[in-house]
């Protein structure tokens, strides 16, 4: 580690017990995974090895994420907050599993029941592409996706073109909300030609990851 790093570990705001609490969330979609508590060790442990160690209050002592599950976790990047005392690292999911329960995402339980029908925080497009992959799995004769998937790539294909067309035709005609309804629908039958050829939507993440990266 680079004496600017040691510095900046040093300089974080830490509470009595010597710990600073650790958001963590994946790097492609943004969905929050898990809580946890580090402190100068385990996070230097973390940016020694490229994965997240965590230290454990109840056992005085470190754990490394996915020791015994397998679901290592690969640290991207970790920022700290305007005062120093909070942590959100950004991390590859192996597996794609966080919580110990099997769970992707540790913040599954609603408290307002209200929203219980709302997913966990992840982006929109991820959310969108779960209900067309339920869809898929457990199709319904009421459902446009599932019967837009069992009718196949000619059908796919067909309303592709279709609103590519009219975003085509919005964007002419500079109609801002008509742009950004029509890109909306043109990204959902994207969603649909992804799901029909089982390309997940996280390899078209990672191939803008890499775009942005200029890689």
């Amino acid at each position: 580690m680079s004496p600017e790093e040691l510095a900046c570990l040093d300089g974080l705001c830490y509470n009595e017990q010597g710990l600073i609490p650790a958001i963590v969330q994946d790097y492609l979609d943004g969905t929050v995974l898990m809580m946890a508590w580090m402190n100068r060790g385990s996070l230097q442990k973390t940016l020694e090895t490229g994965r997240t160690w965590f230290w454990s209050r109840s056992r005085q002592a470190f754990w490394a994420k996915g020791e015994i599950s397998g679901h290592v976790q690969w640290v991207k990047q970790i920022h700290y907050d305007c005062d120093s005392d909070a942590l959100l690292i950004t991390v590859e999911q192996v597996g794609d599993v966080a919580c110990h329960t099997g769970a992707r995402s540790c913040f599954f339980r609603p408290l307002l029941k209200s929203a219980s029908n709302i997913p966990s925080a992840a982006d929109t497009l991820s959310q969108v592409f779960a209900v067309i992959k339920a869809r898929q799995a457990d199709p319904s004769s009421n459902s446009y996706t599932s019967n837009l998937l069992a009718k196949g790539d000619n059908a796919i294909l067909k309303k592709l073109g279709e609103e590519t067309a009219e975003v085509v035709m919005a964007v002419k005609d500079q109609e801002p909300t008509a742009i950004a309804s029509e890109v909306a629908d043109l990204w959902y039958h994207c969603l649909v030609a992804l799901a029909h050829h089982q390309v997940d939507i996280k390899d078209v993440y990672r191939q803008l990851q890499a775009r942005r990266s200029g890689k």
